[in-house]
Formats: C-alpha cells, sequence, structure tokens
C-alpha cells in the first residue's frame, strides 16, 4: 500500500503536520489541506485513494464535504476516515451515515489512525476485487463478496439460498441443470432437498427479480437455466 495517496485535511497545523508526518513515514503519498474549498479541489483533481478529514474547518465543514464528495461520480468511492474533536454519538452516525467508512476522535493516538487506515483501504481492495469478480448479465449485475444484486441499478434483497441459486445460474448461461445439481452446487452433498423446495426457492426468486425474473427459464422435464 506504499503507492496509495492520502489527502489529509484539518485547519489545525500542529494536527495536519501529526499526521502527514505518521503518514509518510508508512510510506503513503500524502496531500494536505487546511479547509473545506481546498480539500475539495485537491479531492477532484488528485482522487485520492483515501481522506482523512476534520470536521471543523473554517469554510465548509467536513460533513458537507463528505455529502459533496459522495454526490459525485468522479469522488463517490473515495473512502474517508474522518478525524475530530465531535465525539457526541449524533456526530458519528451522521457522519457514518453520509457515507464515512471510519470515525476517530480526537485527541487520537497515531498508531490507531495508521491501523484504520490500513485496514480502510484493505476493505476497499477487497469490495474493488469482488467487483472484478461480479457477474453482469442483461440488466442484473450480481456481486459475490457483498452477496448484493442490482436489477437496473436497484438492489435486490434476496435469501442466502436464492442468491446462491441466481449466481449459481446466472454464471452458466445457457446451460440446464437439474434441481439437484443447484442444490449441490449451493449447500452441498448432504443438504437434505425435495424437487418442491427448488422449484418454490425459483418461485420466490422469480417474483424478487420482477420482470429480470422471466431469465430464469424452466426446462420441462429437467430443471431450470438462464437465458443467454
Amino acid at each position: 500500500m506504499t503507492n496509495k495517496q492520502i489527502l489529509a485535511v484539518d485547519d489545525e497545523e500542529d494536527i495536519l503536520e501529526l499526521v502527514q508526518f505518521n503518514l509518510l513515514k508508512e510510506g503513503y503519498q500524502v496531500f494536505c489541506a487546511a479547509s473545506g474549498n481546498e480539500a475539495l479541489k485537491l479531492a477532484g483533481t488528485h482522487l485520492p485513494d483515501l481522506i482523512v478529514l476534520d470536521l471543523m474547518l473554517p469554510d465548509i465543514d467536513g460533513l458537507e464535504i463528505t455529502k459533496i464528495l459522495k454526490g459525485e461520480p468522479k469522488t463517490k468511492d473515495i473512502p474517508i476516515v474522518m478525524l475530530t474533536a465531535k465525539g457526541e454519538e449524533a456526530d458519528i452516525v451522521t457522519g457514518l451515515e453520509l457515507g464515512a467508512d471510519d470515525y476517530i476522535t480526537k485527541p487520537f493516538s497515531p498508531r490507531i489512525l495508521i491501523a484504520r487506515i490500513r485496514a480502510v483501504l484493505r476493505r476497499k481492495t477487497k469490495e474493488r476485487l469482488d467487483d472484478a469478480l461480479s457477474t453482469k448479465i442483461h440488466n442484473i449485475t450480481i456481486h459475490p463478496g457483498r452477496r448484493e444484486v442490482l436489477v437496473d441499478g436497484h438492489q435486490v434483497q434476496l435469501t442466502f439460498t436464492e442468491f446462491g441459486i441466481l449466481e449459481f445460474l446466472a454464471r452458466r448461461p445457457g446451460w440446464v441443470f437439474t434441481r439437484f445439481q443447484i442444490v449441490d452446487a449451493i449447500r452441498g452433498d448432504d443438504y437434505p432437498v425435495t424437487d418442491r423446495s427448488v422449484d418454490v426457492q425459483i418461485v420466490g426468486l422469480r417474483k424478487k427479480l420482477g420482470s429480470a425474473g422471466k431469465y430464469i427459464e424452466t426446462v420441462r422435464g429437467v430443471g431450470y437455466r438462464f437465458r443467454e
């Protein structure tokens, strides 16, 4: 992670220098900003891998900055670690709900800050790898790592079994599978099942997928397939 770029934002010079020093010592590339406007400009220009953001800034507060960054397609995926003296529960909840990935209160330990930054970067790297393994077919996107399904960009809530069936079929469009092959693939050989239980799962899955449910086709006398 030594090639990662981090934007540190704080209007207190000593805090900014402390954060910058510890990040540089760990091998990160660091950009610094002492105001909200400067932070927004640098974030849009450099697209850092992570932002360490103070909430109490002289012009635009950190919560508003977070809202702006998360609302822009170019910057919405940049992880944000909030570092602030505002430690009330309401502030923490608001920051996380706006899209912050972590929240550290002042006074802080530089070692803990670095550990939290590493954890966030690892998590984001894993999410990107999961996205690379995602399946996109027709108007359906399946993210295996997050166990998330999107239809026309809207999330669909599926059970564990429904997700497993959809992913199994969608990864092999056009292939026909028996009900027992489907169950073996998502649950293992020792899972007790009947033809009827698979049919019930398929019915529920089609219903949740809405118009996209038509892509799961019944092959009479055999089982199911996902339409190519």
